[in-house]
């Protein structure tokens, strides 16, 4: 990132989440309600665990906007978690004079071994709690802040899920729906699916996971329309705008995988095949394309194209029926520790991933335009945007 600077802290079972957003531009209109809103995306999905019963998160502004707009300063929000009343003693930021009882069987899949061993602790607790998918709440909010500054411009972006298990969505999305469409559309499924019988199938492959004590993952698209040419660079590697999206994409937790466009499917193309090919749009006179396989990005800059990306989600590795392992103090091989969990989280990914896009995209275009103040990025994007 290198206009949008931000920061996350807190703990799953902790007081609350903190974020700060650096780097957007005064002038932005922004309400908490807008921030709610897509906050409780995130919360909703055929598969979600209990602790989404307890919380209904709802952000508070604390500094950098004034009477409904940014003031160009950081922006600082907070998100408390209701869960915390009943873990104040296990997460007390005081000493306390009653032990608590550690963890010490870490679970497969998670960071807990490589956790403890890297920071030298002897409760996984110190590692699970900031490793928790919780911390993504907070993300969603600063997305929110992202995502608000590129609608402004005229930008939107969506997701929508393609796969849980061995159930996937194959169909094509329609040429004219845009991504707040397509959000609309889908946010309605419980599996923010957009085929109806690939939906069926998704929920029923949860339920069986969940009955069996089990967990499943999947994959989901993001689609970003609106953007002009020229976001990101081809000179040097860590400018390149399908990188900043992959490091961005993967760092969410259980992602696996990314890819743009046609992605791993392009290899089955031949070279003649798989361009997307430059041509003139009859009715407006733009230079276009015949199809989409790059996905928006080529050598590392955007094309003015749909930027379309897609990622995999591994099974939660928090179990009800618990994998083996081995306890880290006495060495004695036992099964894992049971942490409160989701049967399958990859609607909320999707969400997630949409706020990660936000920020990407947001920074990118900070860099390209610049501008303190929303009236002066307008104004660059106008004088100097190609589409």
């Amino acid at each position: 990132m290198r206009k949008l600077r931000w920061l996350t802290a807190g703990e799953s079972h902790g007081k609350g989440l903190v974020g700060i957003l650096e780097g957007l531009p005064a002038g932005l209109e922004i309400t908490e309600e807008y921030i709610t809103f897509h906050l409780a995306r995130r919360q909703k999905g055929q598969g979600r665990g209990k602790r989404m019963t307890i919380e209904n998160d709802r952000a508070e502004i604390l500094a950098g906007v004034r009477h409904g707009k940014t003031l160009g300063s950081p922006i600082a929000l907070i998100l408390p978690n209701k869960d915390w009343e009943n873990w104040q003693h296990i997460m007390s930021t005081e000493p306390v004079t009653r032990s608590t009882k550690p963890v010490t069987l870490p679970r497969p899949g998670h960071g807990d071994l490589a956790g403890i061993k890297k920071y030298g602790h002897d409760d996984i607790r110190n590692i699970l709690e900031r490793a928790s998918a919780r911390e993504t709440a907070m993300r969603v909010a600063l997305g929110c802040l992202a995502r608000k500054f590129l609608l402004e411009l005229g930008i939107e972006v969506g997701s929508r899920v393609t796969s849980i298990h061995s159930a996937s969505d194959d169909s094509e999305l329609p040429p004219t729906l845009s991504p707040e469409e397509l959000n609309a559309r889908v946010d309605i499924s419980p599996v923010r699916c957009f085929d109806k019988q690939a939906e069926d199938a998704m929920i029923q492959a949860i339920k069986a996971a969940k009955s069996a004590g089990d967990s499943v993952g999947g994959t989901f698209e993001v689609i970003t329309a609106g953007v002009p040419y020229g976001l990101g660079s081809h000179i040097q590697w860590d400018l390149k705008l399908k990188a900043r999206l992959a490091e961005a994409i993967t760092s969410i937790n259980a992602i696996e995988g990314v890819e743009i466009g046609s992605g791993f499917s392009g290899t089955q193309y031949l070279g003649s095949e798989f361009q997307d090919e430059i041509i003139n749009e009859e009715e407006s006179g733009k230079v276009t394309r015949s199809s989409n396989n790059a996905g928006g990005i080529e050598a590392g800059i955007s094309n003015a194209q749909p930027i379309v990306l897609r990622a995999a989600m591994k099974p939660l590795p928090t179990l009800r029926k618990p994998l083996r392992s081995v306890d880290i103090q006495t060495g004695e091989p036992s099964l894992a520790h049971k942490e409160r969990t989701d049967t399958c989280a990859v609607p909320a990914a999707a969400i997630v991933a949409e706020s990660m896009v936000c920020l990407v995209i947001g920074d990118a275009l900070l860099e390209k335009f610049g501008g303190d103040s929303m009236e002066q990025v307008k104004a660059h994007i106008k004088a100097t945007a190609r589409y």
